[in-house]
């Protein structure tokens, strides 16, 4: 059990190819529809079949999905691929992660030792080591649909796909095409269908230079808007459970933007069971749209550096049960903060309960409604 969960009365119901230039961005046509995962996978597209931790389905047909932000390998953070087993690489909230059927985060970064850095303020790599340590932490689903991706131009895009051929958990959101950067990863967890599906809506250098196209490799594009919606569209006709994972908003800003409000309700339109995401450095408002979560940020989770914007620490793992045919029927919350060497700490308590009440006093501006909360579990047997 628990916890934190328990602390605050809100326990989880369980929990390249061919490189182009600067003067090329070749953006995905409009009106080309993502084409969905095969059963049988196409190299570098995600696989389906069930993560390695599904189990036996439970009695009332739910499953959990966890939800985290932003992760770094880099700065102060780097060290945590050297960290040794029993310790996992994202700390002592991995059990959240863990504890939940599926979880999915964010890897901001390009995996590669190569390439010349783009002409940007920040750049990040990593190497494949990240894969496998997020693993080790409980992570089931790796969206790398963000402005950070191609952070060293086409070397390193090249090597980052790679390292997604041989990752061991599904990479989603970056492809050798837009076909594979949009195509959902699949798979059957606890007896319940589900897809997963990345993009960014970051308007930046990333993606309009780096957006996958018909015939060019790089990242899923949420300004594209009828591509992602097509993308979802065509996993709900495989999955009755379809989960969306964003990069969006505006950093700093504690509230969503035009530009995601519209695009939330969109993807809800298409069947989307949860739209989610992160970029904003900062915790933003989660709670339904009618039928489908929608959580507007995530915030840092395993984070390279210091920032400037207000309550960048907070953080935590955002866990949803869901029903077999998509419904929502439990949200919880296990809060943490980021400690000086980057690692999100569970807190307890007080902290935990004002964590909690500063989390859902963000949802005033996100004009969603309260999700139902997950029941308690039961205490632990001796």
């Amino acid at each position: 059990m628990r916890r934190v969960a328990a602390a605050v009365a809100l326990l989880v119901g369980l929990t390249t190819v061919t490189a182009c230039g600067p003067d090329d961005p070749d953006p995905a046509p409009a009106g080309a529809a993502p084409a969905p995962t095969a059963t049988v996978p196409t190299p570098g597209a995600p696989s389906s079949g069930a993560p390695s931790k599904s189990a036996a389905p439970r009695p009332d047909g739910t499953i959990t999905v966890a939800f985290a932000g932003d992760v770094h390998f880099e700065g102060r953070t780097e060290a945590r691929l050297a960290v040794q087993p029993p310790e996992p690489a994202l700390g002592p909230i991995s059990r959240s992660l863990a504890d939940a059927d599926l979880s999915v985060l964010n890897l901001e970064t390009a995996i590669t030792g190569r390439g010349a850095p783009e002409p940007k303020l920040y750049t990040f790599r990593t190497s494949p080591k990240a894969l496998s340590a997020l693993k080790d932490s409980g992570v089931d689903v790796v969206s790398m649909a963000n402005n950070h991706a191609v952070d060293f131009g086409a070397d390193g895009l090249t090597d980052t796909l790679a390292a997604k051929d041989s990752s061991p958990i599904p990479v989603v959101g970056v492809g050798r095409d837009a076909k594979e950067a949009y195509a959902p990863y699949v798979s059957t967890v606890r007896g319940v269908k589900v897809a997963v599906v990345a993009a960014s809506q970051v308007e930046d250098l990333t993606n309009q230079k780096w957006r996958a196209g018909a015939n060019k490799p790089g990242i899923a594009s949420a300004l594209d808007v009828p591509a992602l919606v097509k993308a979802v569209e065509a996993a709900k006709r495989q999955a009755p459970v379809v989960l969306v994972y964003l990069h969006w908003g505006e950093e700093g800003k504690a509230c969503p933007t035009a530009p995601q409000t519209a695009i939330a309700k969109k993807l809800a339109t298409a069947g989307a069971t949860a739209v989610v995401g992160t970029h904003a450095h900062t915790m933003v408002g989660s709670g339904m749209l009618g039928n489908t979560y929608v959580g507007y940020g995530f915030g840092n989770f395993l984070w390279y550096g210091t920032s400037n914007y207000p309550n960048s620490n907070e953080s935590g793992v955002t866990t949803l049960t869901l029903t077999a045919d998509g419904k929502v029927t439990g949200e919880a919350f296990d809060p943490a903060t980021i400690d000086d060497k980057g690692v999100p700490q569970p807190v307890t308590g007080a902290a935990a309960e004002a964590a909690l009440k500063r989390r859902d006093g963000l949802r005033g501006c996100a004009g969603l409604t309260p999700a139902p909360k997950a029941p308690a579990a039961a205490p632990a047997s001796p």
